[in-house]
């Protein structure tokens, strides 16, 4: 797991306290095209359930998992694709 990686992970663990993350980087996905970097973590998708999120909108959602993630979107992490829900009652 790289730097980039690790961080947004623990961020958004301590934000969010979520029951399920997956962070995957997708950048080898993205070769050839703008904001690739050699070596990777420039382009992501996250997976997040958390209770945080409930009654909460999905643009709310996304803006609070952006939030959380704002240092990052302003440096290394060129795109970021967001599927956040709440946990099943």
């Amino acid at each position: 797991m790289g730097e980039v990686t690790e961080r947004i992970e623990k961020k958004l663990r301590a934000a969010l306290e979520p029951t399920h993350l997956e962070v995957i980087d997708e950048s080898e996905g993205h070769r050839g095209h703008a904001g690739f970097r050699e070596g990777g973590e420039s382009h992501f998708r996250v997976v997040v359930r958390s209770h945080a999120f409930k009654g909460q909108s999905r643009l709310a959602r996304q803006r609070m998992v952006m939030g959380a993630l704002k240092e990052e979107l302003a440096g290394p992490v060129h795109a970021l694709s967001i599927q956040a829900e709440a946990p099943e009652a």
